[in-house]
């Protein structure tokens, strides 16, 4: 055990050694959750709508959606999502099935996956895990996903190009309209977008930044996330009927996995609903993200660089992070810092993540606890 005992002992010196939360006490601000919407701290008030609509519903599938008997919500909540976003829908058991299931299942022969250099982790290792053909371009650099193009397209029948609308580290968001602009010069090319942390967040109904920029028919392969702003579990993706059809297919975590008890199903169908007619919630969540990005800008005289709900204050070391993250939880507040491998060295943060119920005076014990530590 000798070489497990060197690695835990490498990652303590380099502040890198991680370890689960503990339950916070009740009065803590949770400025590390993806409960985007407030709904996570809200499930009370749904709980006897939810029994009175679903008392009925199964707490097991029991098998994979390829045998289990028990899908009626499922296909539900796939027709509703479909209704939405006008287009076939399949649910996973998490982003990171649907990520890796549907990259795998897009291996086809001659084709090339070309990535942002900042794409999720789940993406990664679903390109190694499927073998698939890649390349990487620097983050939201479209002159040289361009060039990329031009110099591989003759090469390979299909390309598929990747990229999250927003960012999950450094919440900025990618340049679909100039990525859309690019893909209509290239019949061979396929556009995968993961919108993990926009959906129920951006746009007229929640749909994501894709929704927002009025781009869903120009996208693919659009991946969505029930485990964040709709306080749930599972994943989705929205796609023509013939890839869904590849995807129930080929795509190794759908076909080989329990499927999601019904009554998570249930719950992510009532979620969905509520996410639909929350544009007030997301104008608040939009007004104070401005609000707490300028402030942190103003304690370090540099920009975030985020647009969205999720705002990075760089530290440069793990070290600081771990001070920081400290010292806020001495103040009631949960803001837990980002190392490597998550982000590169020289990377390391804290990462806020904010809710569309929380208000920016409740937060100045962070922008006091920033400015005392000044980077």
């Amino acid at each position: 055990m000798s070489g497990i005992t060197e690695i835990l002992s490498s990652l303590e010196k380099e502040h890198r050694l991680r370890h689960i939360p503990e339950i916070p006490e009740s009065g803590i601000i949770d400025l590390s959750s993806n409960d985007y919407l407030s709904l996570g701290s809200r499930c009370e008030e749904f709980r006897e709508e939810f029994l009175d609509r679903f008392s009925d519903t199964a707490f097991s599938s029991s098998a994979s959606r390829l045998l289990s008997l028990k899908q009626k919500h499922h296909n539900a909540l796939e027709e509703y999502l479909e209704s939405l976003y006008g287009k076939p829908a399949l649910l996973f058991n998490s982003g990171y099935h649907a990520n890796v299931g549907c990259i795998g299942a897009l291996t086809l022969p001659s084709t090339l996956f070309v990535c942002d250099k900042l794409i999720h982790a789940s993406i990664v290792d679903g390109l190694r895990i499927s073998g698939s053909e890649f390349k990487r371009f620097p983050h939201n650099d479209i002159l040289k996903l361009r060039k990329i193009i031009e110099k591989e397209s003759s090469r390979y029948e299909r390309i598929v190009i990747v990229v999250e609308s927003i960012y999950s580290m450094d919440g900025d968001i990618a340049p679909l309209n100039e990525v859309v602009a690019l893909k209509k010069e290239y019949p061979e090319i396929l556009l995968y977008v993961d919108e993990a942390h926009a959906f129920g967040v951006r746009g007229p109904k929640g749909l994501g930044v894709a929704e927002e920029l009025d781009l869903i028919n120009d996208i693919d392969i659009l991946i969505g996330t029930f485990g964040k702003a709709a306080a749930s579990a599972g994943a989705f993706t929205v796609c023509s009927s013939e890839i869904k059809s590849l995807l129930i297919n080929c795509a190794r975590p759908f076909i080989f996995s329990t499927a999601l008890p019904p009554v998570n199903i249930a719950w992510s169908m009532l979620m969905t609903e509520k996410i639909v007619n929350m544009s007030d919630a997301r104008l608040r969540l939009a007004a104070i993200s401005k609000e707490f990005s300028d402030r942190l800008e103003e304690i370090s005289g540099k920009p975030t660089g985020s647009s969205s709900q999720i705002i990075p204050y760089l530290t440069g070391n793990a070290e600081k992070a771990l001070d920081i993250a400290a010292k806020m939880r001495e103040r009631g507040i949960i803001a837990l810092p980002i190392r490597r491998p998550t982000v590169p060295p020289g990377g390391e943060r804290i990462r806020f993540s904010l809710g569309a119920d929380m208000n920016i005076k409740q937060l100045n014990p962070v922008f006091e606890i920033l400015k005392e530590i000044k980077i």
